[in-house]
């Protein structure tokens, strides 16, 4: 594409060469240049960019995009700007030929929340028959294609390539999780969201390359609702005020259990039968009916409230969205594994203390006969970790069936035992059953009736990282083997 193309509607100072000229693809790491390339250099909160500057042009870049210019080849075009973060991504809208605009767009912002409301936004619409992409922690994903991110929210040329890749394929949606630190770094500039979701707000990410103060997480967060046509608001959280206060969106709902709500829930309640778990309430105001999903969690009505909310407001009626809301599915998020009617196998990947006491105590709100979890810890990771997760499962489980998670270089054996420190301070039972599936296996031939099975750690992932070499590992394929071998042992 040419450049004078690539640099429409920007502001910029062309101090060498000129603009007509052929742009092969647009680079922001030097270790990717490719021959007639555009190399970003980025300010970033470990190195800047403009260091690179003469290693791209050495590899075959041939415009160099800048804040401040640099010692290169006079034959090299420079464009200087305010911000290289927003020329990628003002650019690499156009190289991709802006394919934001060939879909509807859903942000989702917030501490909490996010992954889950995607993906039920993204289960409803594709309920009903439309195809929906979806772009957050767990990666991207489409039809049948998944592609590694490794960000929340990944750099705006990765966006729109996603986005770029989706509209071809066919869908007419794509939901994603905005991270404060996408917005604080504009990976998100320039894409006008047809609806955009606060979920919560709480403290966190404040720490050296994240967030300087709280008021400086709030407000990189704020800024997903001055780029968006319909905001929707969780108006049971003390800071929605300033939210909705920042936002210029053309209109706003707002959702919660306030009695101003524009989508309130009544009644919300706690259910389990023949294995599943799941929670019920009544919804009034913009959307009036009964709720009932197969998703645990009384938190989860927040959840479901956000994505019902979005919905509708694209257009779904009640009916299209109540239908499809027992289908709802949230890989890796206390994700239910139906196996027995007997006991119940949850999935999470809760990887730390904070997370694991939040699920276990969801958990054992259902008042279970007993909770099994079922765990091992990250090697070449704080052994802290091990210790809380040890001990907070020695608190709160019956038993602990420690195993393997990502071992890395160390030994399993070796993690499990710091696992154990944590488990003694409550005298915590377990046993140790080194393969996954295995250990998988051990608990569900000894749970009885009323127990639940937690699966932690794992979640969404896909694989098992030993010695060096990752895997293929699924949880839910792994359940299902082991359910298998019951089953098959049953029958012999």
């Amino acid at each position: 594409m040419l450049l004078s193309t690539l640099l429409e509607g920007m502001n910029y100072k062309c101090i060498s060469q000129d603009t007509d000229v052929d742009v092969s693809d647009l680079i922001y790491d030097s270790r990717k240049v490719v021959p007639f390339s555009a190399f970003f250099c980025i300010d970033g909160v470990i190195t800047d960019g403009h260091a690179y500057a003469a290693d791209a042009v050495s590899k075959g870049a041939t415009v160099l995009i800048v804040e401040h210019p640099v010692t290169v080849d006079e034959k090299i075009v420079q464009i200087q700007v305010d911000s290289t973060r927003i020329a990628l991504a003002h650019m690499s809208a156009i190289y991709f030929n802006n394919p934001a605009k060939c879909m509807k767009v859903i942000g989702i912002t917030g501490t909490k929340g996010k992954t889950s409301t995607a993906f039920m936004i993204k289960n409803i619409i594709e309920k009903n028959g439309k195809d929906c992409g979806i772009i957050g922690t767990v990666g991207a994903a489409w039809q049948d294609e998944k592609v590694t991110t490794g960000l929340t929210t990944p750099e705006s040329y990765v966006i729109h390539n996603l986005f770029r890749q989706m509209a071809d394929a066919g869908c007419e949606y794509v939901v994603m999780e905005v991270s404060s630190q996408a917005l604080k770094m504009n990976r998100t500039y320039g894409i006008e969201f047809d609806v955009a979701v606060f979920t919560n707000f709480s403290p966190d990410h404040i720490a050296d390359g994240e967030h300087s103060s709280l008021e400086e997480y709030r407000h990189c967060k704020e800024l997903l609702f001055s780029q968006c046509r319909y905001g929707i608001f969780n108006l049971d959280d003390e800071m929605v005020d300033k939210f909705i206060r920042c936002a210029t969106c053309d209109d706003i709902l707002t959702y919660g259990l306030a009695e101003d709500a524009g989508i309130r829930a009544l009644n919300i309640k706690q259910w389990s039968d023949s294995g599943k778990l799941g929670i019920e309430f009544c919804l009034t105001g913009k959307v009036n009916g009964n709720v009932k999903l197969e998703v645990p969690g009384l938190f989860n009505a927040y959840n479901v409230m956000a994505a019902i909310s979005v919905c509708s407001v694209l257009g779904f009626s009640w009916e299209d969205i109540c239908s499809k809301l027992n289908l709802v599915r949230i890989p890796g998020r206390v994700e239910l594994v139906n196996v027995s009617d007997e006991y119940s196998v949850i999935i999470d990947y809760a990887h730390n203390e904070v997370s694991t006491r939040s699920v276990m105590e969801t958990l054992k709100a259902y008042n279970p006969a007993h909770i099994i979890c079922v765990y091992g810890g990250g090697g070449n990771r704080s052994k802290l970790r091990r210790y809380d997760m040890g001990e907070v499962t020695g608190e709160l489980a019956d038993l602990s069936v420690l195993t393997c998670d990502n071992p890395r270089d160390e030994e399993i054996s070796a993690i499990n035992d710091d696992i154990k420190i944590g488990l003694a301070k409550h005298n915590g039972a377990y046993v140790e059953v080194p393969d996954r599936v295995d250990a998988i296996e051990y608990a569900m031939r000894h749970a009885v009736k009323g127990d639940i099975i937690l699966l932690l750690g794992k979640g969404h992932e896909q694989y098992q990282e030993i010695k060096g070499v990752k895997y293929h590992y699924d949880e839910r394929e792994a359940v299902m083997e082991a359910y298998s071998r019951i089953e098959k042992d049953s029958h012999q």
